[in-house]
């Protein structure tokens, strides 16, 4: 394997190798140091398949982008612009919740001063 291969390894193969490393884990056949070392090669290896992804992502949007009248709009695509700018968080998205309105207070003397009618 060549030098550029080992430190960018395609979608696929750094997919394959997470899968490896997962499994490895799994086993507990491993002993801690080696152990924490395939964890953090598994965590560069998904950072770089999260940046992939981000990549593919923004070449289909500007594949299918469209114009006012909904003719097919292409622009040439800059991987190298794109790539290494953010830095994705591995593990598991946030749960997107929406705000709800605080209750009011309960009125215990409603009815007192005020009527209904």
């Amino acid at each position: 394997m060549q030098n550029s291969e080992k430190s960018s390894p395609s979608f696929e193969e750094a997919l394959a190798e997470i899968q490896a490393i997962v499994d490895d884990l799994e086993e507990g056949a491993i002993g801690l140091e080696e152990s924490m070392q395939r964890f953090e090669r598994g965590t560069s290896l998904l950072k770089s398949c999260y940046g992939l992804l981000k990549e593919a992502e923004q070449r289909i949007e500007i594949l299918t982008a469209r114009n006012e009248v909904g003719e097919l709009v292409t622009e040439p695509f800059d991987a190298s612009a794109t790539h290494e700018q953010e830095s994705p968080k591995a593990g598991r998205r946030k749960k997107v919740t929406t705000k709800k309105k605080p209750k009011p207070p309960a009125d215990d003397d409603a009815g007192e001063d005020e009527t209904l009618f």
